[in-house]
């Protein structure tokens, strides 16, 4: 065991994952407020491209989604909403994407979120052998190969990358 997986911290997104047998790697790193995926592909010495943001959107019902896209690229929101056959989609505030997650806004992952949402990724997260997403904490990342997100999430895959 490394150093850092016997410092890593449990999370609910570790408890999932554990839970549905991904394998993953820890990776703590001294989190940034506002320092977004470039602060952690810099301390984790990855392309930034390999860093996976976890993103929180709603659309014009307020019914909230998941949107996980490359730490260097930005999300259509408008191709978005088209192609998963909404009439808008917006990045939630801050607060209302906290309780539906139930992590804190740069500490948000994918896995082990307080309610279920559907997760929408880009499709070429695929081509990466090893990504790097949040693992439920601000300053905490986890290795995973993106082919167990389609396993364990079931995500619709998109083209919204800009």
């Amino acid at each position: 065991m490394s150093r850092n997986e016997i410092h890593a911290p449990e999370t609910p997104a570790t408890r999932f994952l554990r839970q549905h047998g991904v394998a993953y790697s820890s990776h703590p790193y001294a989190y940034e407020e506002h320092g977004g995926t470039a602060v952690s592909a810099r301390e984790l010495n990855v392309a930034e491209h390999a860093v996976i943001k976890t993103l929180i959107m709603e659309d014009e019902d307020a019914a909230p989604l998941i949107v996980l896209m490359h730490g260097d690229h930005k999300v259509s929101t408008k191709e978005l909403a088209r192609q998963a056959g909404r009439k808008r989609i917006e990045p939630c505030r801050p607060e209302v994407a906290n309780r539906h997650t139930g992590f804190l806004v740069g500490g948000t992952s994918p896995f082990g979120t307080r309610k279920k949402m559907p997760v929408f990724m880009e499709r070429t997260i695929l081509e990466i052998p090893l990504i790097y997403i949040n693992g439920g904490r601000r300053g905490y990342l986890v290795g995973i190969h993106p082919h167990d997100i389609l396993r364990v999430l079931q995500p619709r895959l998109v083209d919204v990358a800009l």
